[in-house]
């Protein structure tokens, strides 16, 4: 393809959990011949499988991928080492060449390399010891009350099921005195590329058919087994989050198999609701119907010649 001038760009493909990201993604990477980044905050994690939906192996072969299985669930990895890593893999890679395909279904991190963010100062230790002691006494339900009053806005498109996301922003707001929220987006940074953003979408009841199907099949590969094996590990922050969490309630006895598979579906669900939530306050976003890829790369095409 002949560009008008040799602009560097990145495509950046949103959208949520199961409507199919994966599959265009290497479609439009292979049509560019060039790579992928992901930007889905639980698939760096090279321990885990089943639960976090990765491409398969060979999807994976068909394009080569970056980030994927990269880090370990031993590892705190947050959102601004995600930043600092992406930007220097965009760099090597406009070395030779002008394009690159970002995807992934995690708001937070997409919006890092697209936007940046405004720097959060340091917050005292004694904050998060205390919300770490208020958590284990007092439950989820807790930092989540707390949150949804400090901080609604964030509340509406977080992973309320991981109690590490909502310690952090709990103790942003408590040692700032500002939600979590205000720090996003206020203050654009300075890119050496242009984004070209698509979102993917569905009929909600198509999706959340997907995604019950999805976890029906995740468990007949072993989505119990898997998470029965780091079920000692629970406590990691790499784990605290929809597709493991449901199942260590189950282990621990809390309720049985049933009502955890019931809890997997309903929690899948409300996770792509809040994706949703986040990527459609994005204007910037152009959106496609699930599986018109002709479509989407019409479009991307006429961006990159307009």
């Amino acid at each position: 393809m002949t560009l008008k001038k040799p602009k560097k760009y990145l495509i950046l493909i949103v959208g949520p959990t199961a409507v199919g990201k994966t599959s265009l993604s290497i479609k439009v990477a292979k049509n560019l011949q060039t790579e992928i980044i992901s930007c889905d905050s639980r698939q760096f994690y090279c321990e885990l499988e089943i639960g976090t939906a990765k491409p398969s192996q060979e999807e994976l072969d068909q394009v080569p991928h970056h980030l994927i299985n990269s880090r370990s669930i031993h590892e705190n990895y947050d959102v601004k080492k995600f930043e600092q890593d992406a930007l220097a893999i965009l760099d090597k890679l406009y070395k030779s060449k002008n394009l690159v395909v970002m995807t992934g279904g995690s708001g937070l991190f997409a919006d890092a390399i697209t936007n940046g963010f405004d720097p959060i100062p340091e917050i005292p230790k004694e904050i998060r010891e205390e919300l770490i002691d208020q958590y284990e006494r007092l439950g989820l339900k807790y930092l989540q009350d707390e949150l949804l009053q400090a901080d609604s806005e964030f509340m509406k498109v977080a992973d309320i099921q991981n109690p590490n996301r909502l310690m952090r922003a709990l103790e942003v707001f408590r040692g700032t005195g500002k939600p979590f929220s205000s720090f996003r987006n206020k203050a654009l940074a300075k890119r050496n590329f242009e984004t070209i953003q698509i979102g993917v979408e569905m009929e909600r009841k198509a999706l959340y058919d997907r995604i019950n199907q999805r976890m029906d099949l995740m468990i007949d590969k072993g989505l119990f087994e898997e998470a029965e094996k780091f079920f000692p590990l629970r406590h990691l922050n790499a784990l605290q989050t929809v597709g493991y969490s449901e199942v260590f309630g189950y282990l621990e006895g809390e309720y049985d198999r049933e009502e955890a598979i019931r809890l997997l579906k309903r929690n899948s669900r409300r996770y792509a609701k809040r994706q949703m939530t986040w990527f459609k306050r994005n204007p910037k976003i152009n959106w496609f119907e699930a599986g018109d890829e002709d479509g989407v790369l019409k479009y991307i095409q006429a961006q990159l010649m307009g």
